[in-house]
C-alpha cells in the first residue's frame, strides 16, 4: 500500500473503472491532485484498491475525498477488508493528525438501489468508509441542461440586476439561510452563525468560479427589493448554477422557476455544451423547480462524512 509516484503511474491507478478517471492527468497538471493523494493496494502488479483525494490547486491540504474502489471482478471475499486497510493506512499519511476527514463523494446511477451489481459495488464502499468511522450524510441529485431545452419566457413579475459587491452577496446568502432544506448549510448552522456560514460557502466555492461575477443576478420586484438570486458560473470542469435561492419571505410563490430560468438563459447565451447542477434528494422544491425548467437527473452523488 503506498502512494502513486507520480504521472508515469495513472495507468495504474486507472485500472479500476470510474467516471472521474479521464479528469485525473489534468487534476495532477493543475494541482488539483497530487501523488502523495492518490493511494494504491497492489498485490504484485495487480491493483486491488485505491483511493484518492481532490483539492484546490495551491492548497496544502485535499478538500474532498473523490475516488475509492476495490476489484470488483475479484470473488475475494476480503476485497472490502482491503479496502479498510487502504483507507486507514492513506488517511494516515494524507489527513493532519486530529483533523477531520474531508468529506467522501460518490457519482453513482439514478436508479442504483435497483441494480443489483450496481447496489452491492456502491454498499461495499459504503461498508468499508462506515468501518473507518463515517456514515451516510445525505444523497444529492446531479442535474444537467441541454441547449435545446426550450426554457420557459420570462413572465415579467420579476426585474434582474448584476449583484453590486460581495457585501451584497453574502447579506442575502445569510438571510436564505433562515429555513433552508440543505443538508450541507443545516450542518453548518448548527456549528456556526448564519453569517459564519454563508461566508464559508462563498469563501469554498462561489469565490473559486472561473467566470466573472458580472453573470450573477439578483432577481428583484419592480420596486427593486430583492427576492433571491442565482450565480451562473464555471467552475474548474463545467459551467454551473452554482447557488439558486428565494428569500424566506418571497417563498411559495413561484418566483424560483424564473430565477432558475434567468440563470440558464445567461449561460446558455455564453454557447454552452451543457449546463451542471445539484440539489439534495430531500429538497423537493429545488428538485421540482430543476425539472420544471428542463434539467435532467443524469446520476446521484452520495456523500458521508466523518464525525
Amino acid at each position: 500500500m503506498r502512494p502513486i509516484t507520480g504521472r508515469e503511474e495513472l495507468d495504474l491507478f486507472s485500472q479500476l473503472p470510474y467516471t472521474l478517471n479521464e479528469e485525473l492527468a489534468d487534476d495532477l497538471a493543475a494541482g488539483r491532485r497530487r501523488p502523495e493523494w492518490m493511494w494504491v493496494a497492489l498485490c504484485g502488479e495487480r491493483l486491488l484498491a485505491r483511493v484518492a483525494w481532490w483539492g484546490r490547486a495551491g492548497d496544502d491540504t485535499p478538500f474532498l475525498l473523490d475516488i475509492f474502489d476495490v476489484d470488483d471482478s475479484s470473488a475475494d471475499r476480503d476485497r472490502v477488508d482491503i479496502g479498510v486497510r487502504l483507507l486507514r493506512a492513506a488517511t494516515a499519511a494524507v489527513v493532519p493528525a486530529g483533523a477531520r476527514p474531508p468529506e467522501y463523494n460518490r457519482a453513482v446511477p439514478p436508479d442504483w438501489r435497483e441494480l443489483g451489481v450496481t447496489r452491492r459495488i456502491v454498499e461495499d464502499r459504503m461498508l468499508a468508509l462506515e468501518r473507518t468511522g463515517a456514515r451516510q450524510f445525505v444523497e444529492r441529485l446531479l442535474l444537467e441542461w441541454r441547449p435545446g431545452t426550450p426554457l420557459p419566457e420570462p413572465r415579467g413579475r420579476l426585474a434582474f440586476r448584476p449583484v453590486r459587491s460581495t457585501e451584497e452577496i453574502l447579506g442575502l446568502m445569510t438571510r436564505v439561510l433562515d429555513g433552508t432544506l440543505d443538508a450541507h448549510s443545516r450542518d453548518n448552522l448548527a456549528r456556526m452563525s448564519p453569517r459564519e456560514a454563508a461566508a464559508r460557502h462563498y469563501e469554498e466555492e462561489l469565490a473559486h468560479f472561473r467566470s466573472p461575477q458580472d453573470w450573477w443576478r439578483i432577481a428583484t420586484m419592480p420596486d427593486g427589493e430583492p427576492v433571491g438570486f442565482v450565480t451562473p458560473a464555471r467552475n474548474d470542469y463545467n459551467p454551473v448554477i452554482g447557488y439558486l435561492a428565494v428569500l424566506p419571505e418571497h417563498r411559495g410563490s413561484g418566483y424560483i422557476d424564473e430565477i432558475l430560468a434567468e440563470g440558464t438563459r445567461i449561460l446558455s447565451a455564453q454557447g454552452v455544451p451543457r449546463i451542471r447542477a445539484a440539489t439534495d434528494l430531500d429538497n423537493t422544491p429545488m428538485a421540482n423547480a430543476f425539472q420544471r425548467i428542463g434539467y435532467v437527473n443524469f446520476a446521484r452523488r452520495i456523500c458521508m462524512i466523518w464525525s
